[in-house]
Formats: C-alpha cells, structure tokens, sequence
C-alpha cells in the first residue's frame, strides 16, 4: 500500500506531503492544476525514465520520495537478494538534477532502476499512459487467469512440476552413460586410461610431504654430514663432552664424604652423563649410515614431477586425484553395464514425457474452462462500463507432443489477453489497440471479478472517467468501493459520483503567490469535500449543487454499508 508520498520541485509543485488511506483515494482539480504531475511523480518513484524537464523551473534538482507498506513474502524474497534489509515498510527516494545525474535510494540503500522497477512491479499496477502496465506483459495475463481458475489449475501444476522433477531425474541418470552407444565407447576408453594412470602412479596421503623434506635433507648432504661430525668429535673425541662429564661424577664422589648433596649431584649427573652417551652414540651411528646416492635425488625428483602432472590434471591435490580415481571407477562400472540401464531409462522417458504431456494438456484445458466464464463476466463488466460493443477473449497457443523438452512449470504454450472495443473490429492483442482510458476500465473489470490475485496492493488508476457519465460513473465508484475494501486504489477523476465514493479526497489546486504559478494539494473533509464534489457536479457551490453533493455522498455511504 502507498502510504505517503512526499514531492519537491516537480514542475508547478514546490512541495506537497500526501497521506493516502487504505482505501478509495480521488485526486480532484480543475484542468491543468497539476493532478497529472502528481501521477508522474509516481511514475518517477516507481522507476520510469526520468526527464529533467519535470524539474521546477529555477530549481537544482526534484526530489520524489514514497512510502510503502506490504505483505507480500515474494518481495521479502527480492529485497534479501539484493541485499537490503526488509523492514515492514520501504521508503524509496529519487533525486533529479537539472544535469541529468540522479541518485535512487531504498531503505536508505543506494541501487539501479532495474532493481527498483522489480521491487515496484509487485507493489503498484498503473493503469494510464505509463510503462507499468501489468496486464500487457503475457506472463502476469498467465499468472492472473491461473490465480482466477483455482483449485483445477493448481492441483494440474502441480502434477506438472512432479513429471518435470522425474522427467529432470532420468535424463540427468542417461547423461552419466555419455549418450549413444559409440559415445559411451569413447568415454569408457578415456575412463580406463585415466583409472590406469592412476593406479599405477599408487598414490597415498603424505607422499608428497615426505618427498619434499627427503628432496631438502639430500640438497644440504654436505653440510649434514659436516654437522654430525662435528658433532661426533665434540662428544667422544679425548676431552669431549663425555670425557668431562665423567671426570666431574669422580670429583663429586671422592666429595660424598663431607656431605650428601655431592652424592646427589653426582647420581644427577651421572644420569646426565648416560643419556650424552646414548646420544653421541646414535650421532656416531648417523654418521656411520650416512650415504648420499645421486641417483636417490633424481627419483625423488622425478616423482615429484609425476605427482605434480597428477595434481594439475585431476584436480590440485592429491586427495582429490584419489577421489577421482574412485569416482572413475565406479562411473567405468556403471557404463560398462550401461546398455540394458540406458535402454530402461530410455522407455522410462518415454513414458514420462507422454505423461507429461497429457497433464499439460489437462493444464490448458483447466485454463480454457476458466478463460470462458472468465472472459464472458469481464465483456459484461465492460459494457456496465460504457464499452458497450467490448470482446475480450483469451488465446492459447497451440503445441504438441514434440514440445515437451520444453516445459516448464507453467506447462506448455501460452496465453495472450485479445481485446476490441469497438463493433465490427477483431479482438487484438491488449497492448497493441487499447487506450488509456480503456485500459483503466478493463483492468477495472478484471479487478471486480477477482481483486487481489496478483499480489499488488495498489491500483492506480487515470483517465478513469474518459467519455462517461450518469449511471456508468455510479457504477464504476461502486467498483472502485468494492475493489478498495482489499486493495488500495488512487485515482484520478473529474466525476462528482466518483468521488464520493472516496474514504480520502484530495484537491489539486493552482494558485499564484509572489509573481509565480503552483500547485497545491489538500485532503479535504467535512464541508470541504461536500464543496469539491457541488464543484464537480457543476462547476459551482450553490445550494443546489451542495444539496446533491449531499444526495451523492448519502447513496455513496449507504452503498459502503451494504457491502
């Protein structure tokens, strides 16, 4: 729902805060005050090009913010995919300069057109000269015939969706053989190859660690054998290590005798003293083992070569080269008794795209059942509103059993809405011959028969009154009352039996203050709105004129009643 909508330097308008209700919300004013700029602020709101020219003359920049409520998760949806977070109401904002930069912002979120116009498609339908004509797209016509048929289109979808996850299942299944039978030859021969290399390379976790600190303990030979000598030499040569610590347990013996600590030191040390031994003993014999075989170095290189080749053709590293092997072995079996599974999967599909395409077909014939009651209410409704020789009708597309690779959820084939207005003419495509006007009062239509069914919380309707009086414009402010018991709607009207019908009424006034021209804009009640609507009926405020305004708000309320 459009809660507010705030506006600033957009042509006649210096600044303008309107609060629409949940309801019927009329934009009244005489010719040229400016209600149509308002309908283009929320055009630019919502997305559409922008044109500097709508900037006030001798101002900088415009500046058009909205304020949104909803309910809808599919927009919940769309705003975490973008990134933004979704609070329970969205404030879109959009600036103009007068250089032609702009900035859009929501929630405070800086982002593109694009993205707006995908968030505002599912908040507002905009029934006028403006690009956000929901109906004329073919897939929210699809979209809105299958929210009216119900229960039979749901339940034949969902059938659908079931064949297409099957349909999905085995060909993914009959891609694992490789297609026909010399393709499978062929990926079988590439399989073996890749399986023997494998096997032969005997490939295990931490070789090639192992391989590397052997590589760098056989580069630096020299200086580890240098190292153990001396090593060696300080330990047992005459005088070493070993030699002292034994000298210094005799002298810490020969002391016992004038104390027990010296005995103590001398145990200590002479433990001390085994485990140096211990050590230079397996020194020596590191030394002794020590050989360096050049032809050692140029395996270890080698091999490290190999499994280097390996890691960069199977996936770089060694665990995933050994997953490899095992998934080739298995996908080598499977194809090896791949012919009588491949001929199964083969009939399978078969049967399912046969399947399939019957539940397609009880699709569209669910849809067609629809369409014709569908289309015969809405050619009443049409003529209730003044399009007396209206046809509206619903084309499906034709297809066959050779379609069905190419099903989708929505099944197969399509719908166009076709419309004619006019007695004698064929119906036509909707968005290729309807006007304005008669595109307010057939979305109208549509929207008495079901409101709500596309999700949109708000409808915005122009030219709604075009070429129509007296008892069509009663009937269509008690299709509007309706519709706004679940939907908002906010419509521009020059009808007196329009607006009052109205739960908010707002004036659009020009004015001149201090040598300029504007437009301003105000939510009348009380006597106010009674007077609007005697200027609506006759363009005055006499007692006459007052007095039907008050008949016309007295029918419009006892109306509101009854529903």
């Amino acid at each position: 729902m459009l809660k507010s909508l705030s506006i600033r330097n957009a042509a006649l308008i210096e600044s303008a805060d309107l609060e629409f209700s949940e309801g019927l919300n009329v934009l009244s004013g005489e010719t040229g005050a400016g209600k149509s700029v308002i309908l283009e602020c929320i055009d630019f709101v919502l997305g559409a090009k922008a044109d500097k020219g709508m900037i006030r003359y001798g101002e900088k920049e415009c500046l058009v913010r909205a304020e949104f409520t909803f309910r809808d998760p599919a927009i919940s949806a769309l705003l975490e995919e973008m990134d933004i977070e979704a609070e329970e109401s969205l404030i879109i904002s959009r600036r103009l300069t007068a250089d032609g930069r702009g900035t859009l912002k929501l929630n405070g979120c800086p982002i593109t057109a694009a993205m707006l116009r995908r968030i505002t498609s599912l908040l507002v339908d905009v029934h006028g000269q403006s690009e956000h004509f929901y109906l004329l797209k073919e897939s929210n016509q699809l979209r809105l015939l299958d929210g009216i048929a119900g229960e039979p289109v749901a339940s034949a979808r969902s059938e659908v969706q079931t064949l297409l996850s099957e349909r999905r299942r085995l060909l993914n299944e009959l891609a694992l053989f490789g297609g026909d039978e010399g393709e499978r030859s062929r990926k079988l021969d590439i399989l073996r190859f890749r399986i023997d290399e494998l096997t032969r390379a005997e490939l295990r976790e931490g070789e090639e660690e192992e391989l590397l600190a052997r590589r760098e303990r056989l580069r630096n030979a020299e200086k580890i054998k240098d190292g153990l000598s001396e090593a060696r030499e300080l330990l047992l040569s005459d005088g070493g290590s070993c030699d002292a610590l034994r000298g210094s347990i005799r002298t810490l013996r020969s002391l016992s005798r004038f104390g027990e600590g010296y005995g103590a030191l001398a145990d200590r040390l002479e433990a001390a003293s085994a485990e140096v031994e211990d050590i230079a003993g397996e020194v020596e014999g590191e030394l002794d083992d020590f050989d360096v075989d050049e032809r050692e170095a140029e395996r270890v290189e080698n091999r490290l070569d190999e499994l280097r080749t390996l890691k960069r053709k199977y996936g770089g590293s060694i665990s995933s080269a050994m997953e490899f092997l095992q998934n080739a072995i298995e996908e080598c079996e499977l194809l090896e008794n791949s012919a009588e599974r491949s001929e199964w999967l083969t009939e399978e599909l078969s049967k399912t795209d046969d399947k399939l395409f019957a539940a397609c077909q009880r699709l569209t014939e669910a849809r067609k059942a629809a369409a014709k009651g569908f289309c015969t209410r809405v050619t009443d409704e049409l003529k209730t509103l003044n399009i007396n020789s209206a046809r509206f009708e619903i084309l499906f597309s034709d297809y066959g059993r050779e379609d069905v690779g190419s099903a989708t959820s929505e099944g197969l084939g399509g719908v166009k809405f076709l419309f004619s207005a006019n007695q004698g003419e064929p119906p036509k495509e909707l968005g290729r011959i309807i006007s304005g006007g008669e595109m307010s009062r057939f979305m109208l239509a549509v929207k008495a028969q079901l409101s709500g069914v596309s999700g949109i919380g708000t409808y915005i309707f122009d030219e709604i009154d075009a070429g129509i009086g007296g008892r069509t414009a009663r009937v269509v402010g008690e299709k509007f009352c309706k519709i706004s018991q679940s939907v908002q709607i906010v419509a521009v009207s020059h009808l007196a039996r329009i607006a009052a019908f109205a739960d908010s009424n707002f004036l659009i006034e020009k004015v001149e203050e201090n040598g300029r021209t504007l437009t301003r804009i105000s939510l009348v009640e009380g006597e106010k709105k009674r007077a609007e609507i005697a200027r609506l009926i006759g363009g005055d405020t006499g007692e006459i004129a007052l007095r039907h305004a008050e008949e016309l708000l007295r029918e419009a309320s006892d109306y509101k009643k009854s529903l």
